[in-house]
């Protein structure tokens, strides 16, 4: 097989991921990225086990283990701290023969950046189009430089500046409807249990506390807003506060315990599904492609399965970049506008868009084994390229 010059914009996890498979088969691979350091959007991020499979498969599987936590349990309480449901995630893992790996931001990143090497990546440059010109296509970049690949991987994010020329329209994301606060704690029994992922529930909020490794939980708060609250970190105490107000006391601790300096606050996004994420010699990747709620857990999962399909049909189809690119599509399109209007299905649910749909799944919740919980992870774990 040829060996292919390829342009990576954006080193996040997505493009990361990528460039560690392409490398696997002898690719050149050269990422760029806007920020000029690699600071990771979010604390951590539930890592669900066809993303493990991915990252396994790329060699990654040790490195991972030792610096996630263990996930065992998944319970959900209401406001007042009613249990509502508890069960164990030890039948979704020998189903899918693989547990997930909740694991702190910066530690997969400094996983997948080992594995690409540092000396691959250019920060403080941003790509803003790209021209193609025959068998070849032309990055341009806003310092001025022009850079000729074979291939051009946009992987630059849900503020992708690609995506629209891939698409051929303007793009604009859509709110989900809700903010989202957060960030990581000391881990402590009377939060939650060491290995439950651990959920309170009420009102269209929601609160959770995920075991991610090194002795902390993985902490969100979700509060459904309009557009454009205001964004003080001098006041994210007072306003989880005030919207948690009367809430259960593990709640109330980790309002407490939490530190704003280090919390981030985000008005959810998503995109509705692309009809095509390639255009010749180029491919969207990632948020790029398919940003979605985060609602499934699938976001950065699905990132890696892109990078995965990409590197399987680049070899599959040789020198033969346009073919290879139009397997591509066909592999992944569907999937994830599937999976984005699924988290946006959840997305509504949980955060009371239909309140009487709400009060229906809180229901629900207290009549759940966790057998439709599971079955429903099962399938979209099964559902990727890995199985």
């Amino acid at each position: 097989m040829k060996t292919l010059d390829i342009v990576i914009a954006g080193a996040g996890m997505g493009g990361l991921t990528a460039a560690i498979a392409l490398k696997r088969q002898g690719h050149r691979v050269r990422l760029f990225d806007r920020v000029p350091e690699l600071t990771p959007a979010g604390s951590a991020i539930s890592v669900w086990s066809n993303g493990v499979k991915v990252l396994g498969a790329l060699g990654l599987h040790d490195a991972i283990d030792a610096a996630s936590g263990t996930m065992s349990t998944m319970s959900y309480s209401d406001r007042d701290g009613r249990l509502l449901t508890r069960f164990s995630l030890e039948p979704l893992y020998d189903q899918v023969r693989q547990s997930a790996k909740p694991i702190a931001r910066t530690e997969l990143q400094r996983v997948l950046l080992d594995a690409v090497g540092a000396e691959h990546v250019t920060l403080g440059v941003s790509c803003e189009r790209y021209q193609l010109e025959g068998d070849r296509v032309a990055v341009f970049f806003d310092d001025g430089q022009r850079i000729e690949a074979d291939l051009l991987i946009a992987a630059d994010g849900t503020h992708s500046k690609l995506r629209d020329l891939v698409a051929g329209r303007a793009i604009e994301r859509r709110y989900c409807g809700y903010v989202n606060w957060n960030g990581r704690v000391t881990a402590s029994d009377d939060l939650a249990q060491a290995d439950e992922w651990a959920q309170f529930v009420g009102d269209g909020k929601r609160v959770s506390l995920m075991p991610m490794g090194g002795g902390q939980f993985y902490f969100f708060f979700d509060v459904p807003l309009a557009k454009g609250s205001v964004n003080d970190r001098g006041l994210y105490r007072d306003e989880l506060s005030e919207h948690f107000a009367g809430w259960a006391a593990p709640v109330q601790r980790l309002i407490e315990r939490l530190d704003p300096a280090t919390v981030a606050r985000v008005e959810i996004h998503d995109i509705e599904p692309l009809e095509r994420l390639v255009d010749q010699r180029v491919a969207l990747l990632g948020d790029a492609a398919h940003a979605m709620a985060p609602d499934l857990g699938q976001g950065g999962c699905q990132a890696m399965e892109d990078a995965w399909v990409l590197a399987e049909c680049l070899a599959a189809a040789g020198e033969d970049v346009p073919a290879a690119l139009d397997a591509y599509d066909r592999a992944r399109v569907e999937r994830v506008a599937s999976i984005v209007e699924r988290a946006r299905k959840r997305c509504d649910i949980t955060h009371g868009k239909q309140p009487e749909e709400t009060q229906a799944w809180y229901a629900e919740l207290l009549e759940e084994s966790g057998d439709h919980v599971i079955q429903g992870m099962r399938k979209t774990i099964l559902g990727g390229p890995l199985g």
